[in-house]
């Protein structure tokens, strides 16, 4: 967050598997004079940094706790299940829900999905994080349901996934304090919704203009040679009727 006083410059907070360098890479050419600074979140802690003031705004999952914020939803991402490679999932192009009936499904307690009961049967304990339910794939203790960008985050060449088509979807958002719509603010929304740059909604903010008094001779013209201009060719004074022949 920028303080009063400070250098202007945008924070931006993200959860793991979501990669805002496109639109990073637009504020950069398009606001060369700001910095725009990036904070990874986990995917619990993402909406309390934005209703924190921590960042000026975060990209999250839906659904979340979206009090005191704005959201607006970007996209859906595809859910997968993410199998060892010699599983017989991995022989399909896509599953269901009910072929995983007979899978211990681990469910760690990081899920982005929002389930009302996860497909297969439950593992003995809920691990921690995405990361560790990944390595107990691995180990073959079950098989995991998250977002595509998960399982592209934590890629081993021992593990593959396939399209889970009748699963909930995440979607992730662009999320920032209600009360709090700042002229950054309102350019970063116009990156992410594709704006060009000359839409005046997604305009860089214009740099402040210098209160500098300008010399008087710039302000207003000397009058002596305003006068000097209107006397040319005349002998001064005013000008005398015609003599009569």
């Amino acid at each position: 967050m920028t303080e009063p006083d400070a250098a202007p410059s945008f924070t931006l907070g993200y959860v793991p598997g979501v990669t805002p360098g496109k639109w990073v890479r637009i504020w950069e050419e398009r606001t060369p004079g700001v910095p725009l600074r990036l904070v990874q979140v986990s995917a619990a802690a993402a909406a309390g940094l934005a209703r924190d003031r921590h960042a000026d705004a975060v990209l999250l999952r839906l659904p979340t706790d979206r009090e005191g914020l704005h959201a607006i939803p970007l996209y859906t991402e595809t859910t997968v299940v993410v199998v060892p490679k010699d599983h017989l999932v991995a022989a399909a192009d896509e599953v269901t829900a009910g072929d995983l009936a007979d899978e211990v499904v681990l469910h760690p307690l990081d899920d982005t999905l929002d389930w009302a009961q996860p497909p297969g049967r439950p593992a003995l304990h809920r691990p921690a994080t995405t990361g560790e339910a990944i390595e107990l794939v691995a180990a073959g203790v079950g098989v995991l349901v998250v977002p595509q960008s998960l399982a592209r985050l934590h890629h081993r060449r021992d593990l593959t996934y396939r399209p889970l088509v009748d699963a909930p979807q995440s979607r992730v958002a662009l999320s920032w304090p209600e009360d709090e719509t700042t002229d950054l603010m309102e350019h970063f929304i116009g990156i992410v919704r594709g704006r060009t740059v000359n839409s005046t909604r997604g305009r860089p903010p214009a740099p402040k203009q210098s209160k500098a008094k300008r010399p008087a001779e710039e302000r207003e013209p000397s009058r002596q040679r305003g006068s000097g201009q209107r006397g040319s060719g005349q002998r001064g004074g005013k000008r005398g009727k015609p003599r009569r022949r």
